[in-house]
């Protein structure tokens, strides 16, 4: 082979080795860009939370928002020394935000459940709570759910308590559907609907707000586990929230916390404890 075209040859398949080895890189930064970015690497959280829900998330006519999950949401970001960043959140858009990457975190009342981890993945549980059932406090006779056997029952649209209500052996209830919760609060007060079933801490939210009128059954349905909603593929920032959490329960500010929003409602808070973890894949 002439010397002339080795060296041709050599050159060429240089470059294109060279070529290559760029468009790797490229390639490889293009995927990183497209990935899951820890949030633990972010200056700022957005964080989507209720606005609708007094004592958890409520937006005020200010603007700003104040709640439960405001304030764990605020001692989560400080222990991981990020700002953050609120943005609504109601029911049907909280696993939306998450996968459209619009949220990093979502602390809305987000029940941990095996469809939803399809979507997203979890930190915690933050907190664990039950669903429970809420009447006007004239309503005397009513010591147990049994108790408000064939009765009307007011739940939000598309929600799951319903099911769980009349999964219990021998209930049996009329279901009077709503679009939120003020619009079942309208109707107890009108006498339209006897009873409210959903989580206990939105239930003890709007006793909070209304001051009078209304209690807890305490009927502890069943156990429901709140937890941060986060993007899948994020190990690292799923332990940097747990172990935040963690803390929130060892130095006090758990219990505290909940004495602020749900202290007077009748809630059961003689034990707050931390709720075990999903753990993080």
């Amino acid at each position: 082979m002439d010397s002339r075209v080795g060296r041709t040859w050599s050159r060429s398949i240089l470059c294109r080795t060279l070529a290559a080895g760029v468009l790797a890189v490229g390639l490889l930064s293009a995927c990183g860009q497209g990935g899951t970015e820890s949030l633990v690497d972010k200056s700022t959280l957005v964080v989507g939370v209720r606005p609708d829900l007094p004592g958890l998330g409520l937006r005020r006519p200010d603007g700003q928002f104040e709640g439960f999950d405001i304030d764990v949401a605020r001692y989560v970001g400080k222990r991981l020394e990020k700002k953050v960043r609120f943005v609504p959140a109601l029911a049907s858009e909280r696993i939306p935000l998450l996968t459209s990457r619009r949220a990093d975190m979502v602390l809305a009342t987000l029940s941990v459940t095996p469809e939803r981890k399809t979507k997203i993945a979890y930190a915690g549980p933050y907190y664990m709570s039950y669903q429970d059932v809420l009447v006007r406090s004239d309503e005397r006779g009513i010591k147990g759910v049994r108790d408000l056997k064939g009765r009307k029952f007011c739940a939000v649209e598309g929600a799951d308590p319903t099911k769980r209500l009349l999964a219990i052996h021998g209930m049996t209830a009329q279901i009077v559907p709503a679009r939120d919760y003020d619009e079942c609060m309208a109707m107890i007060k009108a006498r339209r609907v006897d009873a409210i079933t959903t989580n206990d801490v939105i239930l003890a939210g709007l006793i909070r707000r209304e001051g009078s009128g209304f209690r807890l059954v305490n009927a502890r349905i069943s156990e429901q586990n709140t937890g941060i909603g986060i993007q899948q593929g994020d190990p690292d920032g799923c332990e940097s929230l747990n172990r935040a959490i963690t803390s929130m329960y060892q130095d006090g500010t758990a219990a505290a916390l909940m004495r602020k929003w749900f202290g007077g409602t009748g809630l059961d808070l003689s034990i707050i404890e931390i709720p075990q973890f999903e753990g993080c894949d």
